[in-house]
């Protein structure tokens, strides 16, 4: 009797493609996952994964603000052009330094006999220029009235200043010889007085008074020394500081940063 044969027929498996489906979704949930995670750590980051993944995928670049540009397989890539920034407060600082130097043009030549008889020198600092001009020019010994020669001198300077907009701060001195008259109590009254006499006439001559400053240091700042006839002339001097650096918007200082006291919690 022939064996029955209980092998029965194998049907194909049409459900096998559920496996690869099921892979494809774990790695795509992996992938999302880590997008999520990046994300969430740092924002600028994930932009950048996701930009380059976009770029990729699309096979072209992106510029900020641009079109984009379309990739040429094998094609070499071009660097980034560099960003050129312009310093303006460079720029500013260059043309005011350039203004500065047409003013002491224009004042040199306009003293030049003076600067010529050394009774006039002119000094750039980093502050601007400053116009130092001799005492025995301007006013007679103790007093604080100008000469008549030297009402036009200084009528020349205020002609060149009036046409700027530079802050103007005019500085009295003396020697160490002290003085003691009704007028003139000691040389803190005289020199303040002659810079102050010097302002007047600027004002007059068209200097703006909101530029003008008037200072009087006395015997305090001298040149040279006072023990010579020679270094006394010097220090008796009036000095007219251009200045170059602009005032600044003042701040207020905030409560704790001036020391006052935290209220206790």
């Amino acid at each position: 009797m022939a064996r029955r044969r209980h092998r029965e027929e194998e049907h194909p498996n049409h459900e096998r493609w559920l496996v690869s489906y099921a892979d494809f979704i774990t790695l795509l949930f992996a992938f999302f996952v880590v997008m999520y995670a990046l994300s969430s750590i740092n924002e600028g980051k994930y932009k950048v994964l996701s930009n380059s993944l976009t770029n990729a995928f699309r096979n072209v670049t992106g510029q900020a603000g641009g079109q984009p540009l379309a990739l040429t397989p094998g094609a070499p890539v071009l660097p980034p052009k560099p960003v050129v920034k312009v310093d303006r407060q460079a720029e500013v600082k260059k043309v005011e330094r350039e203004k500065m130097k047409n003013v002491a043009r224009d004042i040199m030549e306009a003293l030049q006999p003076l600067v010529a008889a050394g009774k006039v020198r002119l000094l750039e600092t980093s502050r601007g220029v400053t116009i130092e001009i001799n005492d025995s020019v301007l006013f007679a010994a103790g007093q604080a009235r100008l000469q008549a020669p030297s009402v036009s001198a200084l009528g020349a300077i205020a002609q060149v200043l009036a046409a700027t907009d530079f802050p103007i701060t005019i500085e009295g001195h003396t020697d160490n010889v002290p003085i003691a008259t009704p007028q003139f109590p000691s040389n803190w009254e005289l020199s303040a007085l002659r810079a102050t006499t010097v302002l007047r006439l600027f004002n007059d001559s068209g200097v703006g008074a909101e530029r003008l400053t008037a200072i009087g240091y006395g015997e305090t700042r001298p040149l040279e020394t006072n023990t010579t006839p020679e270094g006394r002339g010097r220090n008796r001097r009036v000095s007219i500081l251009i200045d170059s650096n602009r005032p600044e918007e003042p701040t207020e200082v905030p409560q704790a940063a001036a020391g006052a006291p935290t209220p206790s919690r």
